[in-house]
């Protein structure tokens, strides 16, 4: 089973990150957030993955095209700039890079996909949020319900405190649990070939009219997911994730 993913989103929300690199370039604990997603998906033995490109669609194609390279111990031959690496590749993965377009929205860039996909059940995540679901139930999920697409619903942490008031007088205060919020679209999607045809074209936004008309024709199913998800939105964010990584204990790593 093939992982498309999302990677090609002009990231404004990270500013502070993305003037110089595509979004899912941002790297948590030395390495790009794609990466850490694939890792997830690997885990779960998928590792064939069709890349979304756009925004610096060129960066992400540098970095994998050399990274058979620099992630191994390696030997140069500066007389004839032959090289030779040593050590055993830890990442067996199989990666298509297509260029999706810059202005392309979330649904042209999955219907751009096509192809590459082909006519088969693939799963679809978007290329800046980590996650600990388990893709093996995701998948038996979706296989047992027999509609067209199956979303990862998740709750997300919220970012404030929260207030308990007795006229002006603030009674209680207390971050509030993840569980507190309502069910959201976590990515993470399972999904049959003929979602294609729910897409328009470039200008389609995923998360609306295709989602919508599936959903009214009683072909969308959600994957409830009471465990750690985090988007990677802001640089609050960016920090936080890296903290986590750093502490040894990412709730992410499952591998």
């Amino acid at each position: 089973m093939k992982v498309g993913i999302l990677a090609g989103g002009l990231g404004t929300r990270l500013q502070e990150e993305t003037t110089v690199r595509p979004k899912p370039m941002v790297e948590i604990g030395g390495r790009p957030m794609l990466w850490h997603i694939m890792h997830l998906y690997a885990h779960h033995g998928l590792n064939e993955f069709v890349l979304a490109l756009g925004y610096k669609a060129e960066m992400i194609r540098e970095y994998f095209v050399r990274y058979h390279q620099v992630s191994r111990d390696l030997t140069v031959h500066l007389a004839d700039g032959k090289t030779t690496t040593h050590g055993d590749q830890r990442e067996d993965w199989t990666l298509h890079l297509i260029d999706t377009g810059l202005e392309t929205l979330t649904g042209g860039r999955i219907k751009r996909l096509k192809d590459w996909i082909g006519n088969e059940t693939f799963c679809l995540t978007y290329g800046d949020g980590v996650s600990d679901v388990d893709i093996t139930k995701l998948i038996a999920f979706h296989k047992a319900h027999g509609k067209l697409a199956t979303v990862t619903a998740v709750r997300p942490a919220a970012r404030f405190g929260g207030l308990e008031l007795q006229g002006d007088k603030v009674s209680a205060f207390a971050e509030k649990e993840q569980t507190s919020e309502g069910w959201i679209n976590g990515g993470f999607f399972v999904l049959e070939p003929q979602v294609f045809d729910y897409i328009d074209g470039d200008d389609t936004i995923w998360e609306r009219d295709p989602l919508e008309r599936l959903a009214a024709s009683d072909q969308l199913r959600a994957f409830r997911h009471e465990g750690f998800w985090w988007p990677m939105d802001t640089l609050r964010d960016v920090k936080l994730l890296e903290a986590h990584w750093e502490s040894g204990k990412a709730p992410w790593k499952t591998w």
